[in-house]
């Protein structure tokens, strides 16, 4: 489970990647700018769309692994660990709504002909603007399932604490989205923490897993010297 759970975990890297092979879209305060990159990359803008769809769908079955992992430890805390993920992964899920809508309008006849070209690259600005809260919103969800996974980590025997304390540090980064001007004023620091925090993570799930007979010690609801 561990090894899976970690497996999933590092395919939210490539699947990042895709978006820096084909091409990023500009997206600056200028509106009338940003639009005619959107116009002039369509692949580029669907591809990152895409994926943010696909890291999505990956973070789910992470979820329900390290659900199973940790019900162990606390399955109640497990549980509420597995809602706040599931919850964050909804939300990124609807704010991508916000990144694919610009080029709809764009694209739209009806749209170009009810509206002045400025009323829509205004439109598209406030449209990719959303994106991002809604985006810092599911960050702040994320946080809260890194807290408490990295409580369980350090409740559990079969893991290492300092490791839980790094997922901790990490969740705590992903707070910061409740209020926007000190994320903005702190990024990109707190994408460190989280690279520290899920990198040191992921490495450990995968390389060495957990200490299975700690762990099969506490399902059974035993204990191991």
């Amino acid at each position: 489970m561990a090894r899976l759970a970690g497996f999933f975990y590092i395919l939210m890297l490539p699947i990042g990647m895709i978006p820096m092979l084909v091409g990023r879209v500009p997206i600056t305060s200028d509106a009338a700018a940003t639009a005619a990159a959107i116009v002039a990359h369509p692949a580029a803008f669907y591809t990152g769309f895409l994926a943010d769809i696909l890291i999505v769908a990956v973070y789910i079955p992470v979820t329900a692994l390290l659900y199973r992992l940790f019900a162990p430890v606390d399955r109640a805390l497990s549980l509420t660990a597995a809602f706040f993920s599931l919850v964050g992964c909804a939300d990124q899920a609807f704010a991508c709504l916000f990144r694919v809508a610009p080029m709809t309008v764009l694209t739209s006849v009806p749209a170009s002909r009810a509206f002045s070209r400025a009323a829509i690259e205004t439109l598209v600005q406030f449209l990719l603007n959303f994106y991002k809260l809604g985006y810092g919103i599911a960050l702040v969800f994320f946080g809260v399932y890194l807290i408490l996974i990295g409580t369980l980590i350090v409740r559990s025997t079969f893991m290492p604490r300092l490791l839980g304390i790094l997922v901790m540090l990490a969740g705590v980064s992903g707070l910061t989205f409740l209020w926007p001007p000190l994320s903005q004023s702190l990024w990109p620091r707190q994408a460190l923490c989280f690279v520290i925090g899920e990198g040191s993570l992921v490495l450990w799930l995968l390389i060495r897993g957990v200490d299975a007979e700690r762990w099969h010690a506490l399902a059974r609801g035993t204990a191991v010297d």
